[in-house]
């Protein structure tokens, strides 16, 4: 596939990623913990068999990486990962009792932070907790993130016995002197390292990530990491923008701002990127920012239209609620959004008032489970039918939808997305401004002025 640099340029805005509609920040404290439990109480007695994705929030890195944006926090104490632990099961013995237990967990995934500073023993253990509270299907898909880097053979054999099937690589960039400047030194042979001993140990797959923007980062030595990337022959890649907010992420301001790539040469990263992975490495290019072999379960949802989104990027597992534990952790249930507290003191003493962590969220009006459908829908498997969305909704698409209609002539002039009688279709230059193409439906994006919007990223 190959990228229109101005076309990219011209609709080169910022967006949401839509992990969620409405997105994050339209989270209030007006929706809390009762509003959480009631829906909990409400969606288990109508469902008691529907299944169920587990999210893992373990916070703790070894150092800072200065690009980074994830909800972490820095530790060489042992003893305050254990007590994290020891919560973090307090927290998952307050919540599963609620549900029903005959809903089996068909996803879980182990985010962060960095799971893998967990010892093998931990990692192990609260393998075997999960499996004691929850039923676990024999099918589950259980991922784990990790980071190279301290990284020992007793780790990923702890984390396939544990249950997980798939391991997320943190790499960013194979070059050294980017790796300098964002403060994550991590030679190649620790990346081959990790791969190899996955392998070993019967992972079904491996997502590597990488990100372009960062600072002396050129064609050049991107084209050396991506050919790196190539031969270790990874799964999926997700290949993000590194967005560059020092206003709101502090640490950001070590990275020295005249050593990033201008925008035109950032967008010849992304341009030079997506050609060698679908061409040379034959990757299917997902959308957004996501990549996968053909026949990798991530491929073939999209071609069944069954993928899906949720605030841990794509989804294999669609329908699923997802429970989130840990700080910071983001419940999606089919009417509500709720956040777990941010802080670890909060954290913590609501668990020792054996309450539930949740601080705020957002309750699904009927119109926003409507959009939510049409963008999960075109984010997700590029096509939307209107008389399904009718059936589904009671409503008349074009009448309804007039407005965002609107919006997506211009594009569909550029030859983006096809407005059909009867479908919505990405086209195949669309796939790479996705975001651009959903946000035609996103009302509150449309309603705010411009000084209101949040801050995210660009949609390239």
């Amino acid at each position: 596939m190959d990228a229109d640099l101005d076309l990219l340029r011209r609709y080169n805005r910022s967006l949401p990623r839509y992990t969620s509609y409405p997105t994050a920040p339209h989270f209030g404290d007006d929706v809390g913990r009762e509003a959480f439990q009631q829906t909990v109480q409400r969606s288990n007695a109508v469902a008691p068999e529907a299944p169920l994705s587990l999210y893992l929030h373990l916070p703790f890195c070894r150092q800072l990486c200065y690009y980074c944006g994830c909800h972490m926090k820095v530790t060489h104490d042992p003893a305050r990962i254990e007590k994290y632990l020891r919560y973090l099961k307090r927290e998952i013995d307050l919540l599963a009792p609620r549900l029903s237990s005959r809903r089996p967990v068909t996803q879980i995934h182990w985010g962060g932070g960095t799971p893998t500073l967990l010892t093998p023993t931990q990692i192990r253990a609260l393998g075997a907790f999960l499996r004691d509270r929850f039923e676990v299907a024999p099918d589950v898909e259980m991922s784990i993130e990790a980071d190279p880097r301290g990284l020992t053979e007793k780790h990923i054999a702890a984390a396939r016995a544990a249950g997980c099937t798939r391991l997320s690589l943190g790499v960013q960039t194979f070059d050294a002197q980017v790796q300098e400047a964002i403060h994550r030194v991590q030679p190649e042979r620790l990346t081959r390292t990790a791969v190899r001993w996955a392998r070993a140990h019967g992972f079904d797959g491996i997502n590597i990530d990488l990100v372009y923007g960062l600072p002396h980062q050129t064609p050049e030595t991107f084209a050396d990491t991506l050919a790196g990337v190539l031969d270790l022959a990874p799964d999926r890649i997700a290949l993000y923008s590194y967005a560059h907010v020092p206003s709101v992420l502090e640490h950001q301001r070590l990275i020295p701002e005249d050593a990033l790539p201008a925008p035109a040469e950032r967008l010849r990263l992304f341009g030079h990127a997506l050609e060698t992975l679908t061409g040379r490495g034959g990757y299917r290019f997902i959308g957004l920012d996501h990549f996968a072999k053909p026949d990798d379960e991530l491929a073939l949802a999209q071609q069944r239209g069954t993928l899906r989104r949720n605030f841990q990027g794509y989804s294999t597992r669609a329908g699923a609620d997802v429970y989130a534990f840990g700080i910071s952790g983001i419940h999606q249930l089919s009417g509500l959004y709720a956040q777990n507290a941010k802080a670890l003191r909060a954290y913590y003493d609501a668990i020792n008032r054996s309450e539930l962590t949740v601080y705020r969220g957002y309750r699904l009006t009927k119109e926003d489970r409507l959009r939510r459908h049409v963008i999960m829908e075109l984010m997700c498997n590029m096509t939307l039918q209107k008389e399904a969305v009718e059936d589904r909704f009671g409503v008349d698409f074009d009448a309804h939808f007039g407005a965002a209609l609107d919006r997506l002539r211009p594009l569909e002039a550029d030859g983006l997305v096809a407005l059909r009688s009867d479908e919505i279709e990405v086209r195949p230059p669309g796939r790479l401004l996705v975001r651009n193409i959903a946000s035609a439906f996103d009302a509150y994006l449309h309603e705010a002025a411009p000084h209101e919007q949040p801050a995210y990223s660009e949609s390239v």
